[in-house]
């Protein structure tokens, strides 16, 4: 779902003309407002974490700076969160990092399956990526605030999955480039599915296979309608919040000081709450009926071949930005 043009021309207007630096009565200086869309649901984890930081940003300025934040694409679609603050029509938002895969190979260094599939692992990745990361988003203007994982992605089906032949010629939901090409090599069909749409696509027939987290899983109530989910644990993909860079240095030093502070904080809390959603999501899933299961020593070996040719390939679309993180993230693990 889109912004509606009437939302979407207030909130261009509202950019253009200054008015989150509005003042009252005699010429004191008014709270600073901001809107902040996300994807995801108001149950997801992603949103309630977002939810903290916002409180915490606004107990530390005294209300100075007010973020209401706009859960399940209800103010901006997904695909469309990004460019809306690169273009100020809001001035924060949250995206799936590698959704920016098209625009350079670095933002899906965390959808290379079997690269980081642990949180240890995902956890020393990010420290190698994010400098290049934020270098790149800076040249768009862009600061990265945080970043935090979704649980690892596993494989949900409405029948179990012994081997790749399980998966062939089955439309499978994608959410980034990196699901795509796993479901291409698979010889599944990929399509493209936001997370509130999962529940009508599979009831319609439109997907038979997903990849995601046991997190959404539960969040979606997968047990309406399907009935397995194998706990491959490919990647864990991450969420970031990005604010525009001009917005934030309209903010005085100490609210931006405020921002970054919340930041850290966010970051840090939504990766323990992660790995405890993990646990408690699968609990949900087979609570509720849905088969969980490991990978069988074929499926893990096919999967794995997978991985090593992505790693490659990805290797390969990176260039330079994807060799040093590669080397960073190797140095680490040493």
């Amino acid at each position: 779902m889109t912004v509606s043009q009437s939302r979407l021309t207030h909130l261009a207007t509202a950019t253009a003309l200054g008015l989150g630096l509005a003042t009252l009565g005699t010429g004191a200086q008014a709270a600073t407002e901001w809107d902040m869309p996300t994807p995801y649901g108001d149950m997801t984890f992603h949103t309630v974490n977002i939810r903290e930081f916002t409180e915490d940003v606004r107990e530390a300025t005294d209300g100075e700076l007010d973020i209401t934040v706009h859960s399940n694409g209800s103010l901006i679609g997904h695909a469309e969160i990004k460019n809306s603050v690169r273009r100020g029509i809001v001035p924060i938002g949250e995206l799936i990092m590698s959704r920016l895969a098209n625009e350079n190979a670095i933002f899906e260094v965390d959808s290379v399956p079997y690269l980081a599939s642990s949180y240890e692992d995902a956890e020393s990745l990010w420290e190698a990526s994010r400098e290049v990361i934020a270098e790149e988003l800076a040249e768009q203007r862009l600061r990265l605030l945080f970043a935090v994982p979704w649980p690892p992605q596993g494989i949900y089906t409405n029948q179990a999955i012994e081997s790749g032949d399980d998966l062939k010629n089955l439309s499978m939901r994608a959410y980034n480039t990196a699901s795509e090409r796993i479901a291409q090599l698979v010889g599944a069909v990929p399509t493209q599915v936001e997370v509130p749409d999962i529940p009508t696509a599979f009831s319609t027939g439109r997907v038979g296979a997903m990849i995601t987290s046991p997190a959404t899983g539960a969040d979606t109530k997968a047990w309406d309608y399907l009935s397995h989910f194998n706990h491959a644990q490919l990647w864990l993909p991450k969420n970031m919040v990005v604010v525009s860079e001009q917005a934030f240095s309209r903010l005085d030093e100490a609210t931006q000081e405020a921002v970054l502070q919340a930041a850290a904080e966010a970051e840090t809390r939504g990766w323990e709450m992660s790995r405890q959603e993990t646990d408690e999501a699968l609990a949900v899933l087979e609570e509720n009926g849905i088969e969980v299961s490991e990978p069988t020593p074929e499926l893990a070996e096919l999967l794995k071949e997978i991985g090593a040719t992505m790693t490659e390939e990805w290797a390969e679309r990176a260039g330079d930005q994807g060799q040093a993180i590669l080397e960073a993230y190797q140095s680490a693990q040493e």
